[in-house]
């Protein structure tokens, strides 16, 4: 193995092992990390004489391929990141990433659906799950989940059969950094739950099945793009705006909020570990500002 590769394998086990990130997280941040190493290559330069300069001559480079503010952010996390890890481990002989700013996020939000819509949509997988088909029964109790808790698709068809507490109407979901959190959900989502574990899930489990809370058509546990085109799918039948899964999140947000939820409320929910990240995936409404200015404000 070359030098090159012999420091991605230990930044990529320091992020596995000790800052304890998803694989997708992993592989993002080691491929992030090998671009910066491509862009030395082409410059000559060392890694131990990586400085501010080479930094901001990458990152520049990356804004005239096009990559969008979000990307950039990221590949500046990672950068970052790995130099930390580059000083403590003996490659740099000082955190030269530390200095490196961001670019400011971009504030487009993802589209989202009014209540009245959302239960439009919600009530349309419910129809098709009248006609008792396992997959109909799966779809309906995914999405009535998906809005009631406002989980993240791969929380979702990451959870086990075992983390329902129909009882108690919670789910337990594990989140960034393999952090577990336990979410409750309403009475509708309780109900199609229900009726996708009594007479939708027996029906498709089989040998690849496992503890999976929901199962695809062949029975192993459902994929994330399979919950992307039944959402999609859905919303034309419902005839509704179209939207993600993590459009439907972001409606979960919003209407946690203009019901009066705090924000420290949809954080733990969301499961954000900065309330920055909460605020910039929920806005309130003029109606709730409104509302919220006049019942504080004493001259309001």
């Amino acid at each position: 193995m070359d030098a090159t590769g012999t420091v991605l394998e230990g930044f990529g086990r320091h992020l596995s092992l000790q800052r304890n990130l998803s694989a997708h997280t992993v592989r993002a941040y080691l491929g992030d990390v090998t671009s910066l190493l491509e862009h030395l290559d082409e410059r000559g330069t060392a890694l131990a004489d990586l400085d501010l300069t080479a930094l901001r001559s990458w990152l520049v480079g990356q804004q005239r391929r096009g990559m969008s503010r979000a990307t950039l952010a990221r590949r500046v996390a990672a950068v970052r990141t790995f130099c930390t890890w580059a000083a403590r481990s003996g490659h740099l002989s000082s955190d030269v990433g530390a200095r490196l700013r961001s670019p400011r996020p971009d504030r487009h939000l993802p589209a989202v659906l009014g209540v009245e819509d959302a239960a439009g949509l919600l009530r349309t997988a419910e129809e098709l799950a009248g006609d008792d088909d396992p997959l109909h029964l799966r779809d309906w109790a995914a999405l009535e989940l998906l809005y009631a808790t406002g989980v993240r698709v791969s929380e979702l068809v990451g959870a086990d059969v075992t983390d329902v507490d129909l009882g108690e109407r919670t789910v337990r979901v594990t989140g960034k950094g393999d952090k577990e959190r336990v979410v409750p959900f309403g009475v509708p989502a309780g109900r199609a739950v229900a009726a996708w574990l009594d007479r939708g899930r027996p029906r498709l489990v089989g040998p690849g099945s496992g503890a999976a809370l929901f199962l695809g058509a062949r029975g192993g546990r459902l994929d994330p793009r399979t919950v992307r085109g039944v959402l999609h799918r859905l919303t034309a039948v419902a005839g509704v705006h179209d939207l993600a899964p993590h459009g439907l999140r972001h409606s979960t947000a919003t209407h946690l909020l203009a019901g009066g939820s705090d924000l420290r409320t949809v954080q733990e929910v969301l499961g954000h570990s900065s309330l920055a990240t909460t605020q910039r995936y929920t806005h309130v409404t003029p109606e709730r500002l409104r509302a919220a200015y006049t019942q504080a404000h004493p001259r309001a």
